[in-house]
């Protein structure tokens, strides 16, 4: 009898990393079921499962299910997501490896936005907010780009320069504006913290088109992301189209990044932090590094969350400052630990 033969290594990498995905949805799925069965008023699993299927008005813990974690939960994931994909294709994208969305001047040209709306427009709902966020998202990184581009169009470099210079100009003009008007001040610094509470579910029906066609460009641009870390020369003798890449990766992460910062506030480390967690499970491959970011980034974000309720009881901490306190020791240990190399 012949011995059957062994499986090719490459097949067993891919066995691997499929394995591992499931593992992190079942991760994702266990975070949220926390979200909704955590927080000030602990809720048990019937009340769960009543509250998302079967609703009843008399019952209190259905109610807190249904109106208050449902909506927080889905921005969560929403959000989570979109950042984790922008800030891999940020990475990818720039060549640089503590690169985030921010980069690019996203959260800056948000943040703006939002202020020029409180200020001059009265804006005061998150509908309104939205709307402006995701505007000076978009117009940001468009100035951004603009900037950066020579004569042979942007490269690495001058993005990365460009986006500092950009956002340094955009912070001094929000410093100024806020220091002048104490009322814009007020309502501000609640969106700026970057929270999942009192957001509806109607403000993620709102951004869903942009958030789909972003993630679906994004889950794309795998395989153009790994020739472009090749090196543009070597991605130029492949055929790859580098101008195309980038501006269909600067619009993948306008629509991804501009959405969820107008949904959730300018949150920071995520996507820093997760395509480099991603990346130790699969390696540089970004058709991987996509797809595993695209289910740690909301695991990360909805954990923070819950994380937040539990920890100054009865109150909460917002879902932006337990993600920046978790994810600074987490990327100093990634740094400490694996020398980062060029993407």
């Amino acid at each position: 009898m012949t011995a059957l033969a062994a499986p090719p290594p490459v097949a067993l990498l891919q066995r691997g990393r499929l394995v591992g995905l499931l593992i992190a949805v079942l991760l994702l799925a266990v975070a949220v079921f926390l979200s909704f069965a955590l927080g000030a008023r602990q809720v048990d699993l019937g009340a769960v499962l009543g509250g998302l299927f079967a609703p009843t008005g008399a019952d209190t813990d259905q109610m807190v299910v249904r109106e208050l974690r449902l909506p927080r939960t889905v921005i969560g994931v929403v959000a989570g997501a979109a950042l984790a994909l922008a800030g891999t294709v940020v990475q990818g994208l720039t060549r640089n490896p503590l690169a985030d969305p921010g980069l690019l001047g996203v959260n800056s040209g948000a943040s703006l936005f939002v202020v020029l709306g409180i200020t001059f427009f009265g804006v005061s709902t998150m509908f309104g907010q939205i709307w402006f966020a995701f505007a000076g998202a978009a117009a940001a990184t468009v100035v951004v780009y603009l900037v950066s581009s020579g004569r042979s169009g942007p490269t690495p470099v001058t993005l990365t320069l460009a986006g500092a210079a950009v956002t340094a100009g955009i912070t001094s003009m929000i410093t100024l504006l806020l220091l002048s008007n104490l009322e814009t001040l007020n309502q501000y610094r609640f969106w700026a913290v970057g929270s999942l509470v009192g957001r509806q579910l109607e403000s993620v029906a709102v951004v869903a088109p942009f958030l789909l066609v972003g993630g679906v460009i994004a889950l794309m641009l795998g395989r153009s992301l790994n020739v472009l870390s090749l090196s543009e020369d070597v991605a130029r003798g492949l055929g790859e189209h580098i101008a195309r890449t980038r501006v269909l990766a600067s619009i993948a992460v306008v629509l991804l990044c501009g959405s969820a910062t107008a949904l959730a506030g300018p949150i920071v480390f995520v996507g820093l932090v997760v395509p480099h967690v991603a990346r130790r499970f699969v390696g540089p491959d970004y058709r991987w590094v996509l797809a595993y970011s695209l289910v740690l980034g909301p695991t990360l974000l909805v954990l923070a969350d819950v994380l937040g309720r539990l920890i100054v009881l009865p109150g909460e901490l917002e879902a932006g400052l337990v993600v920046a306190f978790v994810g600074a020791p987490v990327m100093v240990a990634l740094v400490r630990s694996k020398r980062l190399g060029a993407l």
